[in-house]
């Protein structure tokens, strides 16, 4: 495993790190399905415990992921193994849980959620705390007291790092300059990639500041393995973020499949070269320090691990590009 420092900070995460999302279960927020399907949690402590044995020292979390299930679940499953607190960079984030707040951004409640996140964790403190989105409020009335509470909780030690999440270019650049978080985070992979392409209004936000990049999705939620068949598309239930999303319908899987195809004559066709991949044309940025994909079992952990020390040449990308250029 090779492991990537954060930038201006003494923490180095592994590069494929793990996204927690997925072993929250379904969920639901203001009535929209935003979680995945139901985990077997003695399935999700084989998949940790290897991916601790392969030198995995990282795993992303939220409140909001099966509302503090995957905290939780993660919480008991290291200390099930005997893993020390120390021995992992473990990051949260708040912001979609507003409770009875005004706004989920209020001091009083992200206090709240950090002791609820740092009780369901078991941890004294988290290494990176993020604002989970770039809302905060009308004319952004709670940025200038949720950045002073972010900073004394860091000044108190129960936050090591601050990061900020959000969902476009522009929101960053707005928050940014106020928040000076040391990590971003936002989805990236072969199908979204304008916020790693060189040159981009991204790359430039991040060389400002000196920031470091965590790429959640590096696998499109799955569909960049090409598991999917256009005739008989896959169905969620109710809870699950991908039911009836337009890119799990046949017209959009048969079209990406035929991109697919050209992916697995130059790079292999198992699930493991499709999974490398799409890793490392993320990694292959400057700026990434990792990805942090789901998973829900053991299979699901070793297949990601199998990009590590696989990298893509100038030619594989250029290549990819080619594929996938967007019209």
């Amino acid at each position: 495993m090779q492991y990537r420092k954060i930038t201006g900070t003494s923490l180095e995460v592994s590069e494929v790190s793990f996204g927690c999302a997925t072993i929250g279960g379904l969920n639901w927020i203001n009535g929209a399905s935003t979680g995945w399907a139901n985990v077997n949690e003695d399935e999700v402590l084989a998949g940790v415990r290897a991916a601790i044995d392969l030198g995995v020292n990282h795993f992303d979390n939220a409140d909001v992921y099966g509302t503090g299930r995957s905290e939780r679940l993660l919480g008991r499953t290291l200390k099930h193994l005997g893993v020390k607190s120390s021995d992992l960079i473990i990051s949260s984030k708040m912001g979609y849980l507003p409770g009875t707040a005004k706004h989920a951004y209020e001091p009083a409640h992200i206090r709240h959620q950090l002791e609820q996140s740092l009780v369901n964790l078991q941890r004294d403190y988290v290494d990176i705390y993020y604002f989970h989105h770039a809302d905060f409020g009308p004319d952004d009335c709670y940025l200038p007291e949720a950045v002073e509470t972010m900073d004394a909780l860091i000044r108190e030690g129960k936050v090591r790092i601050k990061g900020q999440s959000a969902y476009s270019v522009e929101q960053f650049e707005r928050v940014v300059p106020y928040v000076r978080p040391q990590v971003l985070q936002m989805g990236a992979n072969i199908l979204e990639d304008e916020f790693i392409r060189p040159g981009s209004r991204m790359d430039e936000l991040l060389r400002k500041w000196n920031l470091s990049f965590v790429a959640f999705s590096p696998l499109s939620r799955g569909l960049l393995l090409d598991k999917h068949d256009p005739a008989k598309p896959p169905v969620y239930e109710a809870g699950d973020k991908r039911n009836n999303k337009e890119d799990f319908q046949p017209e959009s899987l048969a079209l990406l499949r035929s991109k697919l195809e050209k992916l697995k004559t130059r790079f292999g066709s198992r699930i493991e070269d499709m999974a490398a991949v799409a890793i490392n044309y993320v990694l292959a940025s400057p700026h990434v320090a990792c990805v942090i994909p789901g998973f829900r079992n053991e299979s699901q952990v070793r297949c990601n691990l199998a990009a590590v020390g696989r990298e893509l040449n100038a030619a594989d990308m250029a290549f990819i590009r080619t594929v996938f250029e967007k019209n």
